[in-house]
């Protein structure tokens, strides 16, 4: 393979911040994973993270959009969530009693992946989830 060869896909796709963009954003993440073994955390993933960008930064008003990139290659699955800002303080986890009925979002993204990033920038922030493929067994994401 050619050195600046690279076996990994992106694509991304910018969503207007309605809550009803968090399903089609559930269908664009299965069909691009579709048959792989990592498409329904994949889904699930982007699912939180979209809402999260919709509920509690600027993403969610008037104008907000937010914007999702998927990453595949043989070892990962990377996807990412990028908010229209809006808040001053960076996504976190936060441990919420057992009968809170919100705020466990972040929480269940970094149990379901094998590791989450956030980046902060002037605009806003990006939430990155990583799913790791078992490449000792053979694995492929897609």
């Amino acid at each position: 393979m050619h050195e600046y060869t690279s076996t990994a896909r992106v694509w991304g796709l910018t969503c207007p911040g309605f809550p009803e963009e968090v399903s089609r954003a559930r269908r664009w993440t299965r069909d691009i994973l579709r048959g792989s073994p990592l498409a329904e955390d994949a889904e699930l993933i982007v699912s939180e993270l979209s809402a999260n960008a919709i509920l509690h930064t600027a993403s969610g008003q008037a104008s907000g959009t937010f914007h999702l990139a998927l990453a595949v290659s043989p070892q990962v699955v990377a996807l990412s969530v990028t908010d229209d800002g809006g808040t001053g303080a960076a996504p976190k986890v936060q441990h919420q009693a057992e009968d809170a009925e919100r705020g466990r979002g972040l929480g269940m993204v970094t149990a379901i992946a094998h590791r989450v990033v956030v980046h902060d920038s002037q605009n806003g922030h990006t939430v990155t989830a990583e799913l790791f493929t078992d490449v000792r067994a053979g694995g492929h994401p897609c």
